[in-house]
């Protein structure tokens, strides 16, 4: 059925298994069942996040980047929630469903006006119309080493966790959710009631509720989220071009905030002191300024958007500071030795691998064997469903 699976029989299992031991062992061999809770387990490691299930190894935002995010030995898992038509939590990453990384197959039903489904935007689709869609065939051309799983569709929310839940049955893995809203656009996306009610009613009833970290950039829904559950951390997503208007209006994704108020004496600061204002638990700013002429710390004019004095001035004040999307190691050791508190990439193993270079605690791996199992299970049942 699918050809990824066809070594399933043969795969071995990691040396390292995850389970229960009352042997003494190294920080990096802590078993999963040693470590049920949030505050015993997976936040003692190093936070390296895969990014949309680390989508340069893996096609992304879907089962199979979920499932190599765990093989890779991921502590957290990075994702996106849209909202349909009809009200389902999906994950993925963009307004519309991108001609780039999927294709239509067939409609919903013979003769629906709105096939084809490529180019529409989540908000204007029905889940049922959704689950047509082929996202795991095409390779993205920014990442040539993308694993593919053709025929892949988008998952609900529910859908992942229940097969994260397979793979991960002592719950030990940590989750990162950003609500994708359009602060700017509207109508492009459901608001954001909707988007804090459906989410916080999935995480709610979730074992991973304790797991999960909110993130956004568009601030508002932070703020309803803590006014809804302030047991839920939020994480400030923010880079230069939500920080800013060109036309030095309030920019619309900070809750109505302007950074230009809080107290300098600079604007890494004031990102700090903006994130604080609004009870966030965690800063997560862009590594690099989109303005950067050159994309490494290296290369003689990179500009950095996440500086030390943000890093330190955030931390003074309570938050932890965990940037995006790092794929470089010269910007992850430069990071690293800021003492940033978690790295956001596409690429948790190369990542999780310099960690552990670097002597920190890194999460264990998920035995191969068993997250692949899990995860052929739960693509069919997903099959069922188109």
């Amino acid at each position: 059925m699918f050809a990824p699976f066809a070594f399933l029989a043969n795969v071995a299992s990691e040396a390292l298994l995850l389970v229960a031991s009352a042997a003494p062992v190294a920080p990096t061999q802590i078993p999963l069942d040693a470590a049920r809770s949030t505050a015993q387990g997976y936040s003692r490691f190093y936070d390296v996040q895969a990014h949309r299930g680390g989508r340069g190894n893996t096609v992304e935002n879907t089962l199979p980047s979920f499932a190599w995010g765990l093989i890779d030995g991921a502590s957290t898992l990075e994702l996106d929630n849209g909202i349909t038509k009809d009200g389902y939590v999906v994950v993925w990453h963009d307004e519309e469903i991108t001609p780039a990384k999927c294709k239509d197959t067939q409609p919903a039903f013979p003769g629906d006006p709105d096939f084809p489904y490529v180019g529409k935007y989540i908000a204007n689709l029905t889940l049922a119309q959704l689950r047509t869609i082929d996202c795991g065939s095409k390779r993205q051309y920014g990442y040539p080493m993308q694993l593919t799983f053709p025929g892949t569709r988008i998952s609900t929310m529910q859908e992942v966790f229940d097969f994260v839940q397979c793979a991960d049955p002592a719950h030990q893995v940590l989750w990162n959710i950003e609500s994708k809203i359009d602060a700017r656009y509207p109508n492009r996306t459901l608001g954001v009631d909707d988007f804090v009610t459906r989410q916080y009613e999935l995480f709610s009833r979730s074992p991973y509720k304790r797991s999960i970290t909110y993130q956004s950039f568009d601030w508002r829904t932070l703020v309803a989220m803590k006014e809804l559950d302030p047991s839920i951390p939020t994480s400030a997503l923010i880079e230069d071009e939500t920080a800013f208007n060109p036309d030095n209006s309030t920019s619309p994704w900070l809750a109505g905030l302007r950074l230009d108020s809080f107290p300098g004496p600079s604007i890494s600061r004031q990102v700090a002191q903006a994130a604080h204002s609004i009870r966030a638990d965690v800063l997560s700013p862009a590594a690099s300024a989109s303005e950067t002429p050159v994309p490494d710390p290296e290369m003689e004019g990179y500009v950095p958007f996440t500086t030390r004095e943000m890093i330190e001035h955030a931390q003074r004040l309570g938050l932890k500071v965990k940037p995006w999307t790092v794929n470089r190691l010269n910007i992850v050791e430069q990071l690293l030795d800021w003492n940033v508190d978690g790295i956001i990439t596409d690429y948790p193993n190369h990542v999780r691998r310099l960690a552990k270079h670097r002597g920190l605690p890194v999460a264990p791996k998920y035995p191969k064997q068993r997250v692949l199992s899990c995860l052929e299970e739960h693509l069919a049942k997903q099959l069922l469903h188109v």
